[in-house]
């Protein structure tokens, strides 16, 4: 290729034999399926893993891709015809990609209009989405649709014209009834455990709110498997975009980065026909749970984790907090010691290997993921991935010496964030502001700062928040997070975790 071209179909049958390409007629694909978030995760996860179907048993499941929130894909993604570059990046190894399976891109920001044509059409059978934990609009400590959110209030009074993602699908159910009547699977694929139920909750709550018999609809031709999504795929930066150009010499404006490692569990919970992505690696099950609870707690609890106490020990991305052997013993203690035992069994997966497997994907150095990134929306993650377990260890009457530092450093990200602390950083976390006032009104005092934060009942439990030992631990924890020299609590409660294994009677047999 002499001049720089940009990837599109025409440019396919050109590009270097380093760069893989799709395996199957792509002009002959039709769409049988939508996908709401068409962000980085979903490029590297759902769309490889249909990539790979279609070039296995070719069928109708192209996808359309739908974005009800910036940014924008019609200049980057749209102009390339859905194509993009998936690269696998392992420290030094480079694998590239170009995925087929994305056949248009919608961008319905401004407008519902063109989500919904879309979604009630005959055509598509399945959704999937990933629309982060807030997207739900639900309590994280409950799970239930939040009815105070401003965009659910605007969608009860304006149905037809929806802001919220419960109230866009509920909005296409009622034309699908209306027009054809065919049923859909809506497949969330979040972080979030049961997100099947949170996402069924929601569309069925604000479904009952609008009346006119759409709930009883929905229940009957709609269906909300829970599934559990895993592969580390960063914000792609500047360099990413660059990499490709300079590599394998054409311009690709929607590169999407992630690790070798990735898994797909799904729930056996479907309205109609579902793509068999079960014959390229994903597992179809009856029930989620286990699988959720080993990652939400092993992998995503590690990377909450080393993110809030990496920023607190001025280190930017999860690999360098990692490769810190103060931040690195910390955070396999914690996990064997105190977040294993909560666990149920998983079928064919060893605890502790799945701890150093987690470590060891967390260590590599070419995936560059930002520890603020990380702590995006820190509020909506840290009650599946640190409060839940937590709770678990109470129950059993079992230390939390260690689980509680996270969840202190958590606090503490935010607070350092607030006018009273010089804003050390900027935050995205929808309760940034709650924290932040409190910070403003209360200063440095560790006591009540925690029992203000406590206070927020759509993180906390009212029971957790009331338990002496947790409250104590926490308070402890944040003090030490808000000296200046945080790391010395972690060191501290490292110690403290020892006395209490060695002070531990010996169960029997």
């Amino acid at each position: 290729m002499s001049a720089i071209e940009t990837l599109s179909p025409a440019l396919l049958e050109r590009l270097p034999a380093a760069v893989q390409t799709p395996a199957y007629h792509r002009a002959a694909l039709a769409a049988g399926m939508a996908h709401l978030g068409v962000g980085a995760f979903h490029r590297c996860h759902q769309a490889e893993y249909t990539d790979d179907l279609l070039s296995l048993h070719f069928d109708r499941w192209g996808v359309i891709g739908i974005n009800i929130r910036p940014p924008s894909l019609t200049e980057t993604l749209g102009r390339q015809s859905g194509l993009y570059t998936r690269l696998i990046r392992e420290n030094s190894h480079i694998e590239a990609r170009v995925i087929g399976s994305i056949l248009e891109v919608v961008d319905s920001q401004a407008s519902a209009a063109p989500a919904l044509a879309v979604l009630s059409s005959p055509d598509i059978e399945l959704v999937t989405m990933t629309v982060t934990e807030k997207g739900y609009c639900h309590i994280p400590s409950s799970g239930e649709l939040d009815l105070s959110h401003p965009d659910i209030i605007h969608d009860l009074a304006n149905p037809e014209a929806p802001r919220s993602v419960p109230g866009l699908l509920a909005q296409a159910l009622e034309l699908r009834r209306a027009t054809h009547g065919r049923p859909l699977t809506l497949l969330s694929c979040d972080n979030i455990p049961t997100n099947g139920v949170i996402l069924e909750t929601a569309v069925r709550t604000f479904a009952e709110r609008r009346g006119n018999g759409l709930a009883d609809w929905i229940a009957g031709h709609t269906t909300f498997p829970s599934a559990m999504v895993d592969r580390i795929a960063p914000a792609v930066t500047q360099d990413d975009l660059d990499s490709v150009e300079q590599w394998f010499g054409y311009r690709d404006a929607a590169v999407a980065v992630g690790e070798p490692f990735r898994q797909w569990v799904i729930e056996r919970k479907f309205a109609g026909r579902v793509p068999r992505w079960d014959l390229v690696g994903a597992t179809f099950v009856d029930d989620v749970t286990p699988f959720e609870h080993l990652k939400m707690r092993v992998l995503n609890g590690a990377q909450t984790t080393l993110a809030t106490l990496g920023v607190l020990a001025g280190l930017e991305h999860t690999s360098d907090a990692i490769a810190d052997p103060l931040l690195a013993a910390f955070i396999k203690r914690m996990l064997v010691e105190e977040t294993l035992p909560t666990l149920t069994p998983v079928p064919g997966m060893e605890p502790l290997a799945y701890v150093e497997q987690s470590l060891s994907r967390l260590r590599n150095t070419a995936i560059r993921h930002r520890n603020h990134q990380i702590a995006t929306d820190g509020s909506q993650k840290i009650v599946q991935r640190l409060l839940n377990p937590i709770r678990d260890r109470l129950r059993q009457g079992e230390s939390i010496a260690l689980l509680s530092i996270p969840v202190a450093g958590w606090m503490a990200y935010l607070i350092q964030a607030s006018e009273k602390f010089g804003k050390r950083w900027p935050v995205s976390d929808p309760y940034a502001g709650k924290v932040a006032a409190i910070a403003d009104a209360t200063g440095r005092d560790a006591k009540a700062l925690v029992a203000g934060i406590l206070a927020i009942d759509t993180i906390f439990d009212p029971g957790l928040a009331a338990n002496e030992t947790f409250r104590k631990a926490v308070t402890s924890a944040l003090d030490g997070l808000l000296s200046d020299d945080p790391m010395a609590t972690v060191r501290r409660n490292l110690k403290q975790a020892d006395t209490t294994r060695l002070k531990r009677p010996a169960r029997s047999a």
